[in-house]
């Protein structure tokens, strides 16, 4: 990794190297296209009450720069929950950019089980969201649009990360629909759909007609999951 700084996180950077000076293990930028604002991760060898004073007092810097608040812990703390948040601490991993100090991920590897283990909650809940809200809308076909739209870009995320846990590099919606069809046996036309919404609500896919065949692709996803091992 070659250390880079992005403007909107120049100014975390430089409080994190003020605030904690020699306990400053390294700044990562991390995230696949975040719109709302960049993301960092501060990795330090212990943190205070009076650390996280000098910290809010800087967040209003961040923010008017178009960087989100940190995430900031020690560093050992990061490792040790690696298998308590396997695909939020992966995807920190796997997209990080070192903006100060070494690289903080050498050697640092998620085990795939504790990733299939997160992916399949997510997925379980997933479904049943899709399934409690129908009931809970009585079928009423603009409440189903919106359930549609609303939970797409999620589903979008399931099967990225489904694909990641597969062995498949990152790939564009198109890639991801092949790799669904002939892996998981989904339907390309309906993945097709849940990505165009994912990527424009307002898009004329007939969300309501959709929907049941997004179930039973959801479904299929979480099957998947569920019995998917590393061998």
């Amino acid at each position: 990794m070659h250390p880079v700084s992005p403007s909107p996180l120049e100014t975390v950077v430089a409080d994190a190297r003020r605030i904690f000076g020699s306990r400053l293990e390294a700044v990562v930028s991390y995230g696949r296209g975040h719109r709302d604002a960049a993301h960092s991760l501060v990795l330090v060898t212990a943190i205070t009450v009076d650390d996280l004073g000098a910290l809010a007092a800087a967040a209003p810097r961040w923010h008017a720069a178009g960087a989100a608040t940190p995430l900031v812990l020690p560093r050992t703390e990061f490792v040790a929950a690696l298998d308590a948040f396997p695909m939020e601490y992966g995807e920190i991993i796997e997209t990080h950019t070192v903006l100060a100090g070494r690289d903080p991920f050498d050697g640092v590897r998620i085990d795939p089980a504790d990733a299939r283990r997160a992916l399949e909650v997510r997925a379980a809940s997933h479904v049943l969201h899709l399934r409690e809200n129908y009931i809970e809308h009585a079928g009423k076909p603009a409440a189903i649009d919106a359930l549609v739209r609303g939970s797409a870009p999620g589903f979008a995320g399931l099967l990225s990360h489904a694909a990641r846990l597969d062995g498949q590099p990152d790939a564009d919606s198109r890639a991801l629909a092949v790799w669904a069809t002939s892996r998981i046996a989904l339907d390309p036309r309906v993945v097709g759909d849940l990505f165009a919404i994912a990527h424009d609500d307002s898009t004329a896919v007939d969300a309501v007609r959709l929907f049941p065949a997004y179930l039973d692709a959801a479904t299929t996803l979480l099957r998947f999951i569920d019995q998917w091992s590393a061998s």
